[in-house]
């Protein structure tokens, strides 16, 4: 643990000594008993293997456990398929999030002592045990939509000492079970550990007057991770520095809900461009600023017959795609009524234009009505998430 704390704080990640102490004092293994590696098979499948003490012995489990990245520790039932011995295909629905933006999401929410905090997302229930480690466990309530994965959590947690208050329900929505209902104090501090389309009004209204909420934004294209403070049903905020790609809220214990695309659009034209899919793939704030332009558009890797790969925008059955090889000039081919391209490539130019901002210089804020939009700080420029 020694070793992931000191790498931590070099890396910027720990900035206070009160969390150093807290993770120094929470052992990350007993959370992730079992994982699952991502390989690729014999025949070229990409799939999941899984991992634990009794498989890998206690040394490399525990190489693991303290190493700084993501352990997946649950598969969607939907999508996974056994290839393999201990071997699966499938999308991950729940992992142990790397202790290096733990701690930046932890430095971000800026907790005092006495706040009161909201988790959601329980998961493995090793940010519950930092956050009840640093605040007391009668102030930290946490949130899980899989019954399993909680009672999991409240087993590892009980082993350690620590009894927050947990409850298992979509978080996203008011319940029975809900932290904060009319009759309690609101929370000082709510952090997710999923992505959501915008903040739930459930989460704002349990959040007191002055208090905050940190949560990664799924916006299509590209996410990021805001804090906003909360007055009443609004609040308004900004992106931060710390980046985070958390799995979405699902309304399932198990298994996500799987949406119908209409069909793509035949084929219209192909044109010379000056943005290439490398610019793209190169600068997150572009992305991000993209993503602005155009809510809730699917950015994704397209396999030609001929195995040449591209890089694909796609919203409503309409397309744009360009080579990922990204030579200048490049090209884009497109699909349906309108070029999406040439969004792309006026966001690109008012991203250089205004100097390449960060994601730190856009605001966030949501309104009681639904309405939630993004802001240049600076310029004001206003861009609506409304869908």
């Amino acid at each position: 643990m020694a070793a992931l704390v000191t790498a931590l704080e070099e890396s910027g990640a720990l900035r206070s000594p009160e969390w150093a102490r807290v993770f120094a004092a929470v052992p990350r293994h007993v959370f992730v008993p079992r994982w699952y590696e991502q390989e690729t098979t014999d025949n070229g499948i990409t799939a999941w293997r899984l991992r634990d003490a009794c498989d890998q012995g206690r040394d490399a489990w525990f190489s693991a456990a303290y190493s700084d990245r993501t352990l997946v520790t649950a598969l969607d039932p939907a999508t996974a398929e056994p290839v393999g011995d201990r071997t699966w295909t499938g999308l991950p629905t729940s992992s142990g999030t790397a202790p290096h933006l733990l701690a930046g999401m932890l430095e971000e929410l800026d907790v005092r002592d006495g706040h009161r905090v909201w988790d959601i997302g329980t998961g493995t229930g090793y940010l519950t045990a930092l956050l009840c480690t640093r605040l007391g466990s009668r102030l930290v309530h946490s949130s899980d939509i899989a019954p399993a994965l909680s009672e999991a959590a409240r087993t590892r947690l009980a082993s350690l000492g620590l009894t927050p208050h947990l409850s298992v329900h979509d978080a996203r929505y008011a319940h029975s079970e809900h932290p904060g209902r009319p009759g309690r104090p609101g929370f000082d501090r709510v952090i997710a550990t999923c992505s959501v389309r915008s903040i739930p009004d459930a989460w704002l209204r349990r959040t007191r007057t002055g208090g905050a909420v940190l949560t990664d934004l799924d916006l299509g294209i590209e996410g990021g991770l805001v804090r906003v403070t909360v007055d009443g049903r609004h609040a308004a905020g900004r992106f931060t520095r710390t980046t985070a790609r958390f799995m979405a809220a699902r309304g399932d214990a198990h298994t996500y809900f799987r949406e119908r695309r209409p069909p793509y659009a035949p084929e219209a034209a192909t044109r010379p461009t000056t943005v290439t899919a490398a610019d793209l793939r190169t600068h997150y704030p572009f992305r991000l600023l993209l993503a602005f332009h155009l809510p809730y558009a699917e950015l994704v890797y397209h396999c030609a017959a001929d195995g040449a790969l591209s890089l694909q925008i796609q919203r409503d059955g309409t397309w744009a795609r360009s080579p990922i090889a990204g030579e200048r000039p490049g090209s884009v081919t497109y699909g349906g009524a309108r070029d999406l391209w040439a969004t792309v490539e006026a966001a690109w130019r008012w991203w250089n234009e205004h100097g390449r901002p960060a994601q730190d210089r856009f605001g966030y804020a949501c309104e009681p009505d639904g309405c939630h939009y993004v802001w240049h700080i600076p310029g004001g420029r206003r861009w609506d998430l409304t869908p």
